[in-house]
């Protein structure tokens, strides 16, 4: 289990997302995607502001997302849905806790990105 960190001590977004994983209800109100969507939007105007360079692939402004791209090809289809609206209709078919299957998805996001080229 990933120990808490204060937030000075996070080294980039998925630092902050494991945080987010092991105490959603401290993060997240109501455990909402549309909640942690705002967040990470919030992250990434920071980012800009800091003029920090990092891998973000949740918000880009006036862009598809890295995420959102990879959640549509997953799904068979395009949406124009933000991620967090498409993961939380997922989530109500299946019955499963949307903020559960975020980090599920996030996971195999990862994992295929982190797949050699071939």
């Amino acid at each position: 289990m990933t120990k808490p960190k204060p937030p000075d001590e996070f080294e980039n977004v998925y630092d902050f997302l494991d945080q987010v994983r092991h105490r959603p209800g401290m993060w997240v109100p109501g455990s909402s995607l549309a909640h942690l969507d705002a967040m990470l939007i919030g992250y990434r105007v920071a980012m800009e502001v800091h003029e920090a360079e990092e891998d973000f692939p949740f918000w880009t402004p006036g862009g598809d997302t890295p995420f959102g791209i990879w959640l549509n090809e997953r799904n068979g289809r395009a949406s124009a849905l933000r991620w967090s609206t498409q993961i939380e209709h997922e989530a109500e078919t299946t019955g499963a806790p949307a903020i559960e299957l975020f980090f599920t998805l996030l996971d195999q996001f990862r994992a295929e990105r982190q797949q050699p080229a071939r």
